[in-house]
């Protein structure tokens, strides 16, 4: 039977996240241990772990039909491969640090200084653009180390929340680019297996959808019901129901929770109740 294959990093913030998303798009894995492969026993999906420098070529060369993989791999291996959505997870930055020590007034701090990186691409596609010369020292593993052994006089490299330049006695100074998971594909996918990528993307994004969204249930005055219908359009419109209580309704509708934050008050003020807020599982639009 024909199955889609799909590269996931072996281990890792970023492969727990990939497996959750899968998980949460109703597919079982089997091979908990993730040695090599896992076969869903409910949709045709075959699961390979990888590094995660090694999934943009696997998916190039056809070895893996799709893979969920950092937006800045993507960019540095500079592979042929089509983005097809971005995910929202794993967000990070490409960043270049200096030691606190030393006075930053700008790029001019790097011409001609020595900054170690894993990512020597994007960074001299970076410089160039900026006009600096510097020496990129590309090393793998723990950059952050490099200045203080004498290696480097600064870095590039991922941050997130920045604790570990602290640690080592680095500052951010430049944020270069941003990153999170996107899920790629080999370009010109045989159509059987295009089929099965369409039926995968459409639960993904039924996931993204209920993840930025919340079920909102509210007791309003049937006076009040224009305006706080205007608050709270969901998809298409609130439903609303009479309540046993003469002169109330119930009203439920979806908003992005982020809205929801700033209009609570106005909700408040125009008479809503019992307001509740539930998670979505899954939103179908």
């Amino acid at each position: 039977m024909t199955k889609l294959k799909i590269a996931l990093q072996k281990s890792g913030r970023l492969s727990d996240k990939s497996l959750e998303l899968i998980r949460e798009c109703g597919i079982s894995l089997t091979n908990g241990s993730r040695k090599l492969l896992s076969l869903s026993s409910n949709f045709p999906l075959e699961v390979m772990y990888l590094r995660d420098d090694d999934i943009p070529r696997y998916v190039a060369d056809g070895v893996a039909d799709i893979g969920i993989v950092g937006e800045n791999v993507v960019k540095e291996e500079q592979t042929e491969v089509d983005v097809l959505e971005a995910l929202g997870f794993a967000r990070c930055r490409l960043s270049l640090a200096v030691p606190r020590t030393v006075q930053y007034d700008g790029m001019s701090y790097f011409e001609g200084r020595k900054v170690a990186t894993s990512y020597p691409g994007i960074l001299k596609d970076f410089f160039d653009r900026e006009g600096i010369d510097a020496d990129i020292h590309e090393i793998s593993g723990s950059v952050e180390i490099a200045p203080g052994i004498g290696l480097s006089e600064g870095v590039f490299d991922i941050v997130s929340s920045g604790s570990t330049l602290i640690s080592n006695g680095l500052r951010e100074v430049e944020r270069v680019m941003d990153s999170q998971a996107i899920l790629v594909a080999r370009p010109e996918l045989p159509r059987e297996k295009q089929e099965m990528l369409n039926s995968l993307l459409f639960r993904i994004r039924a996931v993204k959808k209920s993840r930025n969204n919340k079920y909102i249930l509210l007791n309003a005055p049937n006076d009040r019901l224009e305006e706080i219908n205007a608050l709270i359009p969901g998809m298409k419109s609130p439903t609303v129901m009479p309540l046993a209580e003469e002169g109330w309704s119930s009203v439920h509708s979806v908003l992005e929770e982020s809205a929801f934050w700033n209009i609570i008050d106005r909700l408040r003020d125009k008479g809503a109740q019992g307001i509740l807020v539930v998670p979505i599982e899954k939103m179908i639009v």
